[in-house]
């Protein structure tokens, strides 16, 4: 802690400076905080599991998967071996009627071109899973860095066409030839920017709700075979598909028929290497963490090629590692607490609901059904993924990658038509961090964020409700955020609420939107209060509920409320519990590029933006009214 700053002025700089002061940013990181602390320690374990000899069945498959991965020399020595099929099948196109068959193909091998083709839950009928066609990632980061006219904007595409070009003559491209597809490449995405539906409008679920016949897909993109696509991706028949952003499909139509031959190939080579270059020779995985790490988010030096190694391997085969780390990392002590606090903290929203004097009895008794029909699932799942289709080899890094990827793809598209399968998670088990499913109504939590500082066993209940518990909170509190709160206790997208009190709850949640875009980060860039809205909204209010729950229960057993520990009562090492998870040193590249692109808000505002809402908090510290982390007008949705 920092203790020469008063925590009414600063309660961020007052629970984090010491850590900040002590934890300085090492050069391989782009950020450094209390979350990275945890996946490192984390990775660390996973380390270890890895490189132990005797593995069998998945867990062996997963050591292949890491070692063919550290494996260096055979990376350089297998050179574009395993890209050259790839890239000679784009050259060979010269028709694009067979674009469909091509990217069928490379959307396999996770090249996100053109547009993504997938399952997801169809919104009017949560039980099933359907179709779905939207917008593809794009090389920069949003859509805004193609579209705005700024200095840094304009400077920044020049070094993204530069680094195009760069891999292009790394491929073989001779000077001219690279310079063009880096041409060509920006005006193709330029075009898929333009068309694209930005962040914002995204979080409404029903901005990207379009269910549609096959047919009348056809219909609006007459210039590309969608059933040879379907086809070629050997995707289950289908009638219905959801297509997200209508308007972006009929754009790409037109971009499509309007494009030479020749400009497509190069972008299509460009989302094949830009998909490859860090499992490819070093001079590949070079230019590419010097233009999307370091020039984009400011990190000086490339991580150890261990840690880039395991974090690959747990994406593409987690839940093989993720039974070993649960056995290793996660006592049962650790399960048993946390469904005890998501019970406190469920019982402390039905409160707030109750309490709510803005909503009206028939939205309560809503709101209270879907509460109730919320399912809580702690630590990993019930039935472990089998990786049996998949072949992994210890020589072949890339191609083990493709093969993990089409086989993901695979799993994803036949689900087409099929139940939803509520048991599934989208985070393996020693992911650091949690997650609310509105199209499921459940709430998840990886036995990889159930470590210390967020949680430990026997422990000051106080700070473990500050921490762990607010965070339960905070997942909790999505499903009656802005985005949450449109869908039902079963995961249907349907409005349930009256259209006084949605009106109420939109005033509310304009009020913390207006506060947090007044923040700003790296001294020039404002936050976006509307992209952050979800999270803020559910960051004020998980941390309200975690105080209540704790003061209703383990509180409430104190013999004496204002006994201290450390010099702190209980209700401010709730606060400080909350606080010193976020404590974080970062770069001002890496600010501006999460103001740009992340739905949460800087580590700072997190804290202070939410306990500035609390008369809890003003009260807690003693602060005197007009002192900065007493907000004159105070937000509240929860």
């Amino acid at each position: 802690m920092d203790h020469r700053t008063d925590p009414c002025t600063d309660f961020y700089q007052f629970a984090c400076g010491g850590w900040i002061a002590k934890n300085p940013l090492p050069a391989d990181r782009r950020s450094w905080g209390r979350f990275q602390e945890v996946q490192d320690r984390n990775f660390t374990i996973l380390r270890r599991i890895l490189e132990a000899p005797g593995a069998g069945g998945d867990r062996k498959k997963a050591a292949d998967y890491y070692a063919a991965c550290m494996d260096e020399p055979r990376i350089e020595s297998n050179g574009l071996a395993f890209v050259g099929p790839d890239l000679a099948t784009i050259d060979a196109l010269t028709n694009p009627d067979d674009l469909p068959v091509l990217l069928a193909h490379l959307h396999a091998y996770g090249v996100p071109a053109f547009f993504r083709f997938s399952s997801r839950t169809d919104l009017r009928d949560a039980t099933r899973e359907m179709a779905d066609v939207d917008q593809a990632a794009l090389g920069l980061p949003d859509r805004d860095y193609y579209l705005k006219t700024d200095a840094r904007s304009v400077e920044l595409r020049g070094k993204y066409m530069a680094h195009v070009e760069r891999l292009s003559g790394l491929a073989g491209a001779p000077p001219d030839t690279a310079a063009a597809d880096a041409k060509a490449v920006m005006e193709i995405e330029t075009a898929l920017a333009n068309a694209a539906l930005d962040r914002v409008k995204r979080r409404d679920p029903a901005m990207t709700e379009h269910p549609m016949t096959l047919t009348d897909l056809q219909a609006i993109t007459p210039n590309f075979g969608w059933r040879k696509y379907a086809a070629a991706a050997e995707a289950p028949r289908f009638q219905a598909v959801n297509v997200a952003v209508p308007d972006y499909l009929k754009a790409l139509d037109q971009l499509i028929a309007a494009t030479s031959v020749g400009d497509l190939k190069a972008y299509l080579r460009w989302q094949l290497l830009h998909a490859s270059a860090d499992l490819l020779p070093r001079a590949f995985a070079d230019a590419d963490f010097d233009f999307f790490s370091r020039t984009l988010a400011g990190q000086q030096d490339r991580p150890p090629r261990w840690r880039q190694c395991v974090t690959e391997t747990d994406a593409r085969l987690g839940e093989a590692l993720g039974k070993a780390f649960v056995e290793e990392a996660f006592a049962p002590q650790a399960k048993a607490d946390m469904l005890q606090m998501v019970q406190d903290i469920k019982g402390a929203m039905r409160q707030d609901i109750d309490a709510a004097p803005w909503m009206s009895g028939g939205t309560k008794k809503a709101a209270m059904a879907k509460l109730n029909a919320l399912v809580d699932r702690i630590g990993y799942p019930d039935t472990w993924r089998d990786y049996a289709g998949i072949r992994v080899t210890r020589d072949d890094a890339l191609g083990n990658r493709q093969r993990a990827m089409a086989f993901e793809h695979a799993r994803s598209l036949q689900k087409i038509g099929q139940p939803v399968d509520r048991g599934e998670w989208s985070m393996t088990p020693p992911t650091v961090n949690a997650y609310y499913s509105p199209d499921r109504n459940n709430i998840n939590f990886p036995a990889g964020i159930l470590q210390p500082p967020f949680y430990r066993a026997g422990r000051d209940a106080a700070v473990n409700y500050g921490a762990a518990g607010a965070v339960i909170g905070h997942e909790l509190t999505h499903g009656f955020d802005d985005q949450g709160r449109r869908f039902d206790g079963q995961g249907n997208l349907r409005d349930w609420w009256t259209p006084e009190d949605a009106r109420a709850f939109d005033e509310r949640a304009s009020c913390i939107a207006d506060q947090y875009s007044s923040y700003a980060v790296a001294g020039d860039t404002t936050i976006n209060g509307r992209l952050t809205l979800g999270e803020n909204t559910a960051d004020n209010g998980g941390l309200r509920l975690a105080l209540m729950a704790y003061l209703a229960g383990p509180g409430a057993k104190l013999r004496d409320r204002r006994d201290k520990v450390g010099g702190f009562s209980p209700e401010q090492r709730v606060f400080l519990g909350w606080a010193q998870v976020w404590c974080e040193n970062t770069r001002p590249e890496a600010e501006r590029l999460k103001a740009a692109t992340n739905p949460h808000s800087s580590n700072r505002y997190r804290v202070n933006g939410s306990i500035s809402n609390m008369p809890e908090f003003q009260k807690a510290f003693s602060c005197k009214g007009g002192a900065p982390m007493v907000r004159a007008n105070a937000c509240r949705v929860w």
